[in-house]
């Protein structure tokens, strides 16, 4: 289509050109209207019917099937106004003495003929690039499914297979740091899963066995033995991936009143030129006939909607393009219509609302300790630690330019925390319940910890019906 505009756009543009020279100044002195005839007919004849095929086609099969809509003007606008010209050119004598200049020659539409392809073909162009870029989204969800998957066979032995060859009720090994590969169950094994990627949480979840796996999420701790439940296109990855082909498909609902419109507006057109060729064969001067196919072609000339195939195209582009920019992703067209009368948004997931990470935003250290250096040794220990919540005090600790010390024997028990050596001391890390299962108390900062945790984000509250309790010491990281 690109091919087809820019073509068309080169061999316009002197059709163009020579049709307006003659209105703002005597282009006819310098070229003869005869001679711009025959060049309009050279460049205007490949832009009607190479770079408008698609336009062409698309209008003949709305008659073959009687579903009258856009295209079904252009196509007849674009053809009358070009059969019209090309016999003004070819036979300039067939035309009454009224409407042929000094020199004999007869004005022609190739302009009209070969500026209405050329905008139209800039409305199609737009309307594509805007599906591609959003074909970019389609892709990158495409590409968070694994191209390979680990399966166990009878024999007990593992080999690495191609991902669409997994079958239903497949034994796979996920080893820590895979990819999912599809829907399945846990059957042997626990480890820590990120399943950011469908539900926007950036915590991981921890994975039992009997407990579901989502194909496409990440599995960065431990070693899990699944069986395959959904395979394919039966995968919840693969099923989103489907609705969103289908929603870049859809139209926008302006869209399709136009063509509603148009299923009116068409036959409106074609009798009023039908009228017009019976009221100047009728009632008009000799020749009649020449008179009343002027005037009938003038009517479809004059009625067909250029402007229609190019302001929806461009006006969804623009709307798409600048929710881009903004960061946001518009599942089709309709929905970006309808955002027009969105005045409340209700969201019921806080992944939704988060930036895809934890961060740390308040820290109480037991009397006696500096909270600065709780913090610079907390992080030199959670360095080695792939946990978000170990990154969080990471970031913590160098946006306040804290030096972190090397950890030596780090350990981190899945699911509870971390343990090391950090210049000569030994430190723990984790969970109330994993702490004290070191013998270490913490009652002294249990209370602190479930009356911090309701404030940890006071940017941002829930009614009382929807909020969460607060977590218990035992459960607070």
């Amino acid at each position: 289509m690109t091919r087809r505009f820019r073509i068309g756009l080169v061999l316009t543009l002197p059709v163009f050109a020579l049709e307006i020279g003659s209105h703002i100044f005597s282009m006819h002195s310098i070229v003869a209207q005869q001679i711009s005839n025959d060049i309009g007919l050279l460049l205007a004849t490949p832009v009607v019917f190479w770079a408008g095929w698609p336009f062409l086609d698309r209008g003949c099969m709305s008659l073959v099937t009687r579903n009258l809509n856009m295209f079904t003007l252009i196509a007849l606008g674009t053809l009358v106004a070009w059969v019209f010209s090309a016999v003004a050119t070819l036979a300039p004598q067939l035309f009454p003495q009224a409407l042929r200049q000094h020199d004999g020659s007869v004005a022609v539409y190739f302009e009209a003929a070969a500026v209405i392809t050329v905008l139209v073909l800039v409305g199609q162009l737009l309307e594509l690039r805007t599906r591609e870029s959003t074909s970019g989204a389609l892709r990158a969800l495409m590409d968070l499914a694994p191209k390979q998957a680990r399966i166990v066979l009878e024999d007990g032995s593992e080999e690495d297979v191609p991902v669409e060859h997994v079958r239903q009720g497949a034994i796979l090994r996920v080893r820590p740091g895979e990819k999912v590969p599809v829907n399945g169950v846990v059957l042997e094994g626990s480890g820590l899963v990120d399943e950011s990627m469908v539900t926007g949480e950036s915590m991981p979840v921890r994975k039992e066995a009997g407990e579901g796996l989502i194909g496409g999420t990440i599995n960065q701790t431990g070693s899990l033995t699944m069986k395959a439940t959904n395979v394919g296109t039966q995968t919840m990855l693969a099923r989103i991936v489907q609705m969103v082909g289908e929603a870049q498909r859809s139209r926008a609902p302006v869209q399709r009143l136009a063509d509603i419109v148009a299923g009116w507006f068409v036959p409106g057109v074609i009798v009023t030129s039908i009228l017009a060729f019976a009221a100047w064969w009728l009632l008009g001067p000799e020749p009649r006939l020449a008179y009343a196919l002027v005037s009938a072609g003038s009517v479809l000339i004059i009625a067909c909607p250029c402007a229609l195939g190019l302001a929806t195209p461009m006006a969804v582009m623009a709307g798409v393009g600048r929710s881009a920019r903004s960061g946001v992703l518009v599942k089709n067209a309709e929905a970006l219509e309808i955002m027009e009368k969105v005045d409340t948004i209700i969201v019921d997931k806080t992944g939704t609302l988060t930036e895809g990470k934890p961060s740390l935003v308040a820290m109480i250290a037991a009397d006696g300790h500096d909270a600065d250096d709780v913090l610079r040794l907390a992080a030199s220990l959670e360095q080695g630690s792939e946990h978000p919540l170990a990154q969080a005090l990471v970031n913590a600790a160098k946006a306040k330019g804290l030096t972190l010390a090397k950890v030596m024997g780090f350990v981190s028990p899945v699911g509870k925390g971390a343990i090391g050596m950090v210049q000569r001391k030994r430190l723990a890390a984790g969970s109330a319940a994993y702490l004290a299962s070191l013998s270490i108390n913490t009652d002294e900062l249990a209370g602190a910890a479930e009356n911090t945790a309701p404030t940890a984000h006071p940017s941002f509250s829930l009614p009382s019906t929807a909020s969460s309790p607060p977590l218990p010491p035992s459960q607070m990281p």
